[in-house]
């Protein structure tokens, strides 16, 4: 695998509870270890080690990889921060992707799911009357659904919401599809502390 696919691939970060936080690139996961801000979870043993220590690791053919001049190194697949100990505040990023995700695809309205190119943008509080783009006054709806509705209230128009728009709570962790999760992070995701686990 090339040196900058193996860089920009996922690593899992636990605050200094273990807790699973976000998740960042390896390159920025072996930047922390160097600095000692960070170091690297053994997925066999969970054990926790430093640059040096994690750089001496043996890697097996299959392990991904940053090749030196004079090293191969294990790239990380969770990192456990060593000062750090809150929960970030983050914020999801408000697009018609996440907004995709948040409605499921589905109208909000009626309840259908026509497919993307049939599901637009709808202001619950439409826009000639103040209404902005945002968590709470976006939705999807079909394109029948925003016809009918027009440029009036939802209980104007005779209609109702299925559920009320709110910003969403995932974190960056879960923004990670599926199947570029890495098994180590199971026991993290699942809320495990792997230190007892390996006690």
């Amino acid at each position: 695998m090339p040196i900058s696919s193996v860089l920009s691939q996922p690593a899992l970060v636990l605050n200094k509870s273990w807790c699973a936080i976000t998740t960042t690139t390896v390159r920025h996961a072996l930047e922390l270890l160097f600095k000692d801000a960070a170091q690297a979870v053994r997925p066999e043993t969970y054990e926790p080690l430093g640059f040096a220590s994690w750089s001496a690791q043996p890697v097996s053919p299959q392990d991904p990889c940053v090749a030196t001049v004079t090293l191969r190194i294990r790239a990380p697949e969770v990192i456990l921060l060593t000062r750090y100990n809150g929960f970030p505040q983050l914020r999801v990023a408000f697009s018609r992707k996440n907004l995709d995700r948040r409605d499921r695809h589905t109208c909000q309205y009626c309840g259908h799911r026509p497919g993307s190119p049939e599901l637009s943008i709808d202001h619950v509080v439409p826009r000639s009357r103040g209404g902005r783009a945002t968590w709470d006054n976006c939705v999807l709806a079909c394109l029948a659904c925003n016809r009918r509705k027009g440029d009036r209230l939802p209980e104007e128009a005779g209609m109702r919401l299925l559920r009320p728009p709110v910003r969403p709570g995932w974190t960056p962790v879960g923004d990670v599809p599926v199947d570029h999760q890495r098994p180590a992070w199971r026991q993290f995701l699942r809320g495990a502390r792997p230190r007892d686990i390996a006690s």
